[in-house]
């Protein structure tokens, strides 16, 4: 495969938006310095500090907090406080094993009502349903624990995925909301749920908010008072339970911060609306354990061509030999073996950050638009949308002052040698049309103007599609609150999540491409003499999310 050399001396950045300048951004904020950006760790300290510092540089306005380009997202580590035991008519239900708080805000608006300390004293069990099924009314939910099962997915087991089938939200009346899961989750995740948690303090913290709770069948059988589940009618009613569950909150040792900055526009009428264009400056910081380089790039070429996307599945003996000689000729190229355990995150979501800083360049330096250009740097967009939930929530400027947002995430490859390779002017876009027709008929036109134009991928954007992609990126926080969106991405690729994702596999001359294009969009939208108008129906701000 193609690459570039794994070391870059930056140059000076120039007004234009060229392949050159996005790699000398790329190759400073996806250096290994910089720790892979976790949220919440010195890693994620450093590059927004360095996107504040672009910024200011090329004159923006700040627009975080304080007068500053930062906008402090609280984060604390949460820790299950196993010292309040919980009881069901004199059984204790183990806390880690029988009963996991689910933490509010943790993964995103997975269960986004979940309190941090909740007391179920006298609290009666009711069995709520199958969600995505029949399903009790929410009045009779009312100072309750309900408790809801799943039902079985394609692969005959009842699916974890509980957060795709709908919001719970209309049951904030409740006490508890239980999800009978934990016998079906992956491994991975139950060691996540049982360790401390990292995570934005939840707004909705009270104890009168209700709690999160993930249980095992036969914690459910006893809150329910029956010998199995199955055949169980919604409404049926259960014992009453006994005891505090929640967290002991600590404050996080490092912040996480969106980095937002505003470009005014030349129109006085029209200053105070504002296009927005971001992307995420996090990624997903350091492995446990390093790992060979090559041989990861080599084993994802063959057998997991999407990265983290795919399963992991131990190669046959043919693809384990095609592996093999992949890894030797790499290591050849490379001089060398490397073991390597950082997260980079060159093309996720480096590629958007650095296109995001070269569209404020471009307009910086150039006759304004009539509207103002709103830039935000959303932290935590992988550990379930924190900074463009919190962005929305606690807007920095009137949120109804934001006219439409552009998110760019994953647009620095599509080669075709990667997976969703399309050619050098394929970009993957999904919900122009989804609050506004408008802006959907907007892009077209611009794009009719290129020479040539871009090659729009539209399949992604359908309704229900098992990616879920509508959901999974920071422009939906927007959209729930009836911004018209559009994601601009070019998808997965071998070195999705992997510590292969490093700027030399960059195509810069696509990347420079997509970045101008939404630059275009966002240009044409700020000097639009009416702002978009929404005419399709709104979300739920506070509910789920199903494409």
């Amino acid at each position: 495969m193609g690459e570039l050399p794994r070391l870059h001396t930056p140059v000076a950045t120039v007004a234009a938006i060229t392949p050159g300048d996005l790699m000398t951004r790329l190759y400073i904020i996806a250096d290994d310095s910089m720790l892979g950006r976790e949220s919440g760790t010195i890693g994620n300290v450093k590059v927004t500090d360095y996107v504040a510092r672009e910024m200011a540089r090329l004159g923006l306005r700040p627009a975080g907090d304080d007068g500053t380009f930062f906008q402090t997202v609280p984060v604390v580590i949460a820790h299950i406080d196993s010292s309040r035991p919980l009881t069901v008519e004199g059984t204790v239900l183990a806390l880690g094993a029988d009963v996991i708080p689910f933490p509010a805000g943790s993964a995103g608006r997975a269960l986004p009502f979940g309190a941090t300390t909740r007391s179920l004293d006298g609290a009666r069990a009711v069995y709520g349903g199958q969600l995505g099924g029949t399903m009790i009314d929410p009045r009779d939910a009312a100072g309750r624990l309900v408790v809801f099962t799943v039902p079985v997915g394609a692969n005959g087991r009842r699916d974890w995925r509980f957060y795709m089938l709908g919001s719970l939200t209309r049951y904030a009346g409740a006490s508890g909301i239980a999800v009978v899961v934990l016998d079906v989750l992956p491994p991975a995740m139950l060691r996540r749920l049982r360790a401390p948690a990292t995570r934005p303090r939840a707004d909705n913290a009270s104890g009168s908010a209700p709690i999160a709770l993930l249980v095992s069948p036969t914690s459910a059988e006893r809150l329910l008072g029956v010998r199995s589940l199955d055949g169980l009618a919604a409404g049926a009613e259960g014992r009453v339970v006994t005891g505090t569950i929640g967290f002991i909150e600590t404050p996080a040792p490092f912040p996480s911060r969106n980095v937002v900055g505003i470009l005014p526009g030349a129109d006085a009428a029209l200053r105070g609306q504002y296009v927005a264009i971001g992307a995420h400056n996090d990624h997903v910081g350091i492995a446990p354990r390093a790992l060979d380089h090559d041989s990861v790039l080599a084993n994802n070429m063959v057998v997991r061509r999407q990265g983290v996307q795919d399963t992991v599945r131990v190669p046959t003996s043919f693809e384990a030999a095609r592996i093999a000689i992949l890894r030797d000729s790499l290591t050849r190229v490379h001089g060398g073996a490397r073991r390597d355990s950082i997260h980079n995150g060159a093309d996720d979501d480096g590629s958007g950050t650095v296109a995001m800083l070269e569209i404020a360049q471009r307009f910086a330096g150039a006759p304004r638009p009539r509207r103002s250009l709103l830039f935000v740097s959303h932290t935590g967009e992988e550990k379930g949308l924190w900074g463009s939930e919190w962005f929305t929530d606690h807007p920095t400027v009137p949120l109804d002052s934001i006219v439409a947002q552009l998110n760019m995430d994953m647009v620095g490859r599509g080669k075709a040698t990667d997976i969703m390779g399309r050619g050098p002017n394929n970009v993957q876009l999904i919900g122009p049309r989804r609050l506004s027709t408008q802006l959907g008929d907007l892009i077209d036109s611009v794009n009719a103007t290129r020479v040539p134009r871009m090659d729009i991928d539209g399949s992604f954007d359908t309704n229900g599609h098992p990616l879920n992609r509508y959901c999974r990126s920071d422009h939906y926080m927007y959209a729930r609150y009836g911004i018209p969106i559009t994601y601009y991405s070019l998808g997965y690729h071998t070195d999705y999540h992997q510590v292969t994702d490093e700027p030399q596999y960059i195509d810069y001359e696509h990347l420079a491409r997509i970045a101008v294009f939404v630059g275009d969009i966002g240009e044409a939208i700020a000097n639009r003499p009416q702002r978009l108008v929404v005419d399709k129906p709104r979300p739920d701000p506070t509910g789920g999310c199903r494409q």
